[in-house]
């Protein structure tokens, strides 16, 4: 006897919203990483092999890898949790900003420093220009998902949200 399962349209839109924030988490990350590749707000040391220290490096390389890795996270659950309300530019912009305000709370402000040994939630050069930095994220992640959803409900039908 065959068993039939039901989903909804908007449960089966999240895995595609998934995807799509992967890919718009990867063009964000691009643009925060540049950012934190450039950004020597501490003793001349840029950002991104400050990301590096997670694992105990100095290396960019190294802190890229965990970056755009972190990047693909965010952007996945950007997808999942707000890819319904960010199909259309000007939202998903918005939405992308505030997604990565909180990012860099939890991130910068909290994980990091606190996997490291350094005050947590402290504000000082390294943290202001890291809010620059999940800005640049946000914006990019949220206007990159809102072209993939335009370009994949073009050549897909009509989107539904």
């Amino acid at each position: 006897m065959a068993t039939t399962v039901q989903i909804s349209p908007k449960t089966a839109t999240i895995p595609v919203h998934a995807v799509w924030g992967a890919a718009a988490g990867l063009v964000g990350g691009v643009g925060m990483g540049i950012w934190m590749s450039v950004s020597r707000p501490m003793m001349d040391t840029a950002m991104i092999t400050m990301v590096a220290g997670l694992l105990g490096s100095t290396n960019a390389f190294v802190g890229w890898l965990i970056h755009l890795s972190i990047a693909l996270f965010a952007g996945t659950g950007f997808g999942v949790l707000l890819g319904q309300y960010a199909r259309h530019v000007a939202p998903a912009a918005v939405l992308g900003l505030v997604y990565g305000a909180v990012w860099w709370a939890l991130g910068a402000l909290w994980i990091m420093p606190a996997n490291m040994g350094m005050p947590v939630f402290e504000w000082n050069d390294v943290t202001s220009s890291s809010l620059g930095a999940h800005l640049v994220f946000g914006l990019l992640a949220g206007v990159a998902f809102a072209f993939i959803a335009q370009t994949m409900g073009r050549s897909n039908g009509p989107a539904r949200g």
